[in-house]
């Protein structure tokens, strides 16, 4: 009778476990032969998550519910990126059909550039703070790998531009993650003073002494506080308010400061939950305070505020809403610019989508 029990109770928990996550089946091939591509990078871009091919082309995972960008990549192959969820249908098998990189045209570029010989000599300090950041975090942040970056300036443009020969490896000792990172493009204006970069990144936790994790776990949890992953996922949650959010509509007007409250913030016009996710139907500009955290003195230095600043603030401008799934991932990320605090805040603040407040 025991045994019988005991049996029982081992199925019903094996249940909850799947009912947590969800498994992603996968083929990677050639484009014109058909042949099974081996040792494909498989990830989830900015998780932990990933693998690589077996001989026959498969892979398999099996994720925590939630949204992610899958990659797909393979040396010498356009790279493929697919968003994955636990609310779509599960397929047996995804085929993923990679088409060899036609290296010619960007050949025929290179030379008509303005590549800087001794660009990380030149540039690799200026890069580093608007890519990995200036923030306390970002001065225990390294690059291993600069070589592998390529500078590029446009006199006529007044903008450089930073590329990769493979991916970057970047070690954050403040946080405790190896980052790989698959950088697609970095450009800064020096006419607008705007930086821009997309790339995929891939956590790796790093080993070390029990003291020293016990500081990594205290420094992940203060640099959650108040980010944009907590943020979507108390929003997710409609636990703003009692999270310590506050959320303003702004004026029309591009130049003005002036906001309002907005009183109900999970209001059926604008916040739908389905069985894809959150909906959240805003549109334009909206003030983002977080008052549960003080801001980093060194962001109100270098921005030139006052020192007795209480909250963080962070202005976004949305195109047309986004949907934000259980994990705190949210699409369409393009559509949602911010800047202020979340924006101050780069790569050396960034936590992965499976990461959990403790």
């Amino acid at each position: 009778m025991k045994k019988s029990v005991f049996l029982a109770c081992l199925v019903c928990f094996v249940s909850v476990l799947q009912a947590q996550n969800f498994p992603i089946l996968g083929k990677v091939v050639d484009s014109t032969s058909g042949q099974a591509l081996s040792k494909a990078s498989v990830f989830c871009q900015n998780t932990t998550f990933g693998t690589i091919t077996n001989n026959e082309g498969l892979f398999y995972m099996n994720l925590p519910n939630g949204g992610y960008d899958l990659v797909i990549s393979y040396t010498g192959y356009e790279k493929k990126l697919l968003r994955i969820s636990n609310t779509q249908p599960q397929k047996d098998t995804l085929l993923f059909v990679l088409a060899p990189q036609d290296n010619s045209m960007a050949e025929v570029a290179v030379v008509a550039s303005n590549e800087v010989a001794d660009g990380w000599n030149k540039y690799g300090k200026f890069f580093s703070d608007n890519f990995i950041g200036t923030t306390p975090n970002a001065a225990h942040c390294t690059i291993l790998n600069p070589e592998a970056l390529r500078f590029f300036y446009t006199k006529k443009r007044n903008r450089l531009r930073v590329t990769a020969k493979e991916d970057i490896t970047i070690i954050n000792n403040a946080l405790g993650y190896s980052i790989r990172y698959q950088l697609d493009s970095f450009s800064y204006d020096y006419n607008t003073k705007i930086s821009q970069f997309t790339g995929y990144p891939l956590f790796e936790e790093m080993d070390t002494t029990e003291d020293v994790k016990k500081t990594w776990v205290s420094n992940r949890a203060k640099t959650y506080l108040g980010s944009r992953l907590h943020f979507m996922r108390s929003m997710y949650d409609s636990i703003i308010t009692d999270e310590g959010f506050t959320v303003e509509k702004m004026n029309d007007d591009p130049k003005s400061t002036k906001g309002s409250n907005i009183e109900n913030l999970y209001d059926s016009s604008f916040y739908f939950v389905d069985s894809s996710g959150v909906s959240v139907g805003w549109d334009g500009r909206y003030r983002i305070g977080y008052r549960k955290v003080l801001p980093d003195k060194k962001f109100l230095q270098e921005f030139r505020l006052p020192a007795n600043a209480s909250v963080q603030v962070t202005l976004l401008d949305i195109a047309d809403g986004f949907v934000i799934e259980q994990n705190g991932y949210f699409y369409e990320q393009y559509d949602v610019i911010n800047s202020g605090y979340w924006a101050w805040k780069k790569l050396a603040e960034l936590l992965p989508y499976n990461y959990e407040y403790e």
